[in-house]
């Protein structure tokens, strides 16, 4: 915890803020947003929307409040981050309850990887990147580490990931090997935790994870955003917003985590 304060009185530095294009899978030019420190000094972070994606084709790509928070937090740390826009770079809407949508996370995989090996290639990177995402994104996680060569990637984070036969597939294996860290709420309604456990208990201890007590979707959202249901497309109503206990010891772990695997 103490480590977690002194970033956060760091969140303050100033970052560079871009919107670059980088070269997708299949010929897909990727837009992407990219924030960096005036010095990086840990590897880049490949950071994966979730089922909103980025704002949508029509404007530029921009960030919720959640996920100015993380970048705030991992830029004081030393890691530049890079947001890939899988939806608006292919002129696609939201994909939230929707499984027939056209960048699903087995596709949304390659958006991924060849953003981790444009990161890799670049002189302010420091050591493989790594994976964090969040729901549709966290899936796409779980996706990129399995398929991910040994050695390319330092670690791979998920947030409340579909571990589901929808957004993982029936055949789907943890064949990741870099260490992988799960972040799962025990109320979630949208994206149940008990899958992911599952995974995890057939995974040979490939995958961990921690499961936050009463928390919900999205339960690492800033306090500024409220607690609600959302009505999806496939008929369900399920329940987001913040947990400030869990998003804390969320934080902390993820950061710990950082600290000991991914390394310059």
């Amino acid at each position: 915890m103490r480590r977690l304060a002194a970033l956060l009185l760091l969140l303050a530095l100033p970052a560079r803020a871009e919107i670059i294009a980088l070269p997708g899978p299949k010929g897909v030019t990727l837009r992407a947003i990219l924030e960096r420190p005036a010095e990086a000094t840990r590897p880049t972070i490949i950071a994966l929307h979730g089922c909103g994606g980025l704002g949508g084709a029509a404007r530029p790509p921009r960030l919720s409040a959640r996920e100015r928070e993380w970048v705030a937090l991992l830029v004081a740390a030393g890691h530049p981050v890079v947001f890939p826009d899988s939806f608006g770079s292919r002129d696609l809407g939201p994909a939230c309850g929707r499984a027939d949508h056209a960048a699903p996370p087995a596709l949304r995989a390659g958006d991924a990887l060849a953003a981790r090996d444009w990161a890799a290639a670049q002189p302010w990177n420091r050591g493989a990147p790594v994976l964090l995402g969040w729901s549709h994104g966290g899936s796409t996680t779980l996706h990129a580490w399995a398929r991910a060569a040994p050695g390319t990637i330092s670690a791979a984070i998920a947030f409340y990931p579909g571990c589901g036969p929808v957004p993982m597939g029936r055949g789907w294996q943890p064949r990741g090997t870099a260490p992988l860290l799960m972040q799962l709420g025990d109320a979630d309604d949208w994206t149940p935790a008990f899958r992911c456990v599952e995974l995890a208990a057939r995974s040979g201890g490939r995958m961990a994870y921690d499961l936050h007590a009463g928390a919900h979707h999205a339960f690492d959202a800033p306090d500024t955003v409220a607690l609600r249901r959302v009505s999806l497309p496939n008929g369900r109503d399920v329940t987001a917003g913040p947990n400030p206990a869990a998003r804390l010891a969320a934080r902390a772990a993820v950061m710990e985590f950082l600290a000991r695997h991914a390394q310059p």
